[in-house]
């Protein structure tokens, strides 16, 4: 039971950071400090990926209608938007499958330690600031996903790329970069929640795959609880950032990350 606390504990924060450009690896970082899974250790390195396939599925639920191109209603030419809307996303997914994936394993080993997610933290927090400073009365080029063409799409997936970096957040560095390159902060949040289904879906296949189909049931329980978690607080989370961004920028969240950075420089050079 108290294993099953811990995965939806996770799953919660999984949930709450992986939609705001906050870094949901920062957080887990500073949650593992805390709240640790006392099971193997490639059952803990593939859950922390898999509990995604939750945070996944609230997207799927909240979008469903503007995602699926055989929803009932839909005229010829929303079907054809849809498939195009898809296609945008494919191609934006492309760095990553070429540059990023390969080498996630090698980036990780090299990076991922609280050094480099204090420097991404606070790095990508003086940057949301500049833009939305710069952005103040700006009016943006893209503020519809008709006006999204290919090359805009493979430009925020190179962006994408940069969120291999732990600390970057992978929404963060989407968003950012969708913006710099003229996209409305409504359109940039939704493409990044689109880019995510197949990136996050494919990384949590290739977890599944190498760490095998052997669990015992409570590693399910556990995976479950974590995933249902996620799910949950991701409905929540999304919700919250489109409804927020309506009538406000991020720079609550460039000054959020700037002192979480700090946080966890602080916690791991004087506590740990």
């Amino acid at each position: 039971m108290a294993e099953i606390l811990k995965a939806i504990l996770l799953g919660i924060i999984e949930g709450f950071t992986e939609w705001l450009p906050i870094s949901s690896t920062g957080h887990m970082i500073l949650a593992n400090e805390f709240i640790q899974l006392n099971m193997g250790a490639a059952f803990k390195e593939m859950f922390l990926v898999v509990v995604q396939l939750g945070a996944i599925l609230a997207v799927v639920l909240l979008y469903f209608q503007k995602l699926n191109p055989f929803a009932a209603g839909k005229t010829a030419e929303e079907r054809k938007d849809t498939l195009t809307l898809w296609l945008k996303v494919l191609v934006a997914c492309l760095p990553a499958a070429i540059i990023a994936l390969p080498f996630e394993d090698q980036i990780d080993a090299l990076f991922f330690n609280y050094q480099t997610v204090t420097i991404t933290l606070i790095l990508y927090g003086i940057l949301f600031l500049l833009l939305e400073r710069r952005n103040r009365g700006k009016t943006f080029r893209i503020n519809d996903f008709s006006a999204l063409d290919y090359k805009t799409a493979l430009l925020i997936g190179l962006f994408q790329v940069l969120s291999v970096i732990p600390g970057t957040s992978r929404s963060g560095a989407t968003i950012l970069g969708a913006m710099l390159i003229g996209t409305s902060r409504a359109v940039a949040a939704e493409f990044s929640f689109f880019l995510a289904i197949p990136v996050m879906a494919g990384a949590s296949l290739l977890k599944i795959v190498k760490f095998g189909l052997a669990f015992s049931g409570l590693e399910v329980l556990v995976l479950l609880a974590g995933m249902a978690a996620a799910f949950v607080i991701s409905l929540l989370a999304i919700r919250f950032l489109m409804g927020y961004i309506r009538k406000h920028d991020f720079t609550v969240f460039g000054i959020y990350r700037i002192v979480l950075g700090v946080l966890v420089a602080l916690y791991f050079v004087l506590l740990k």
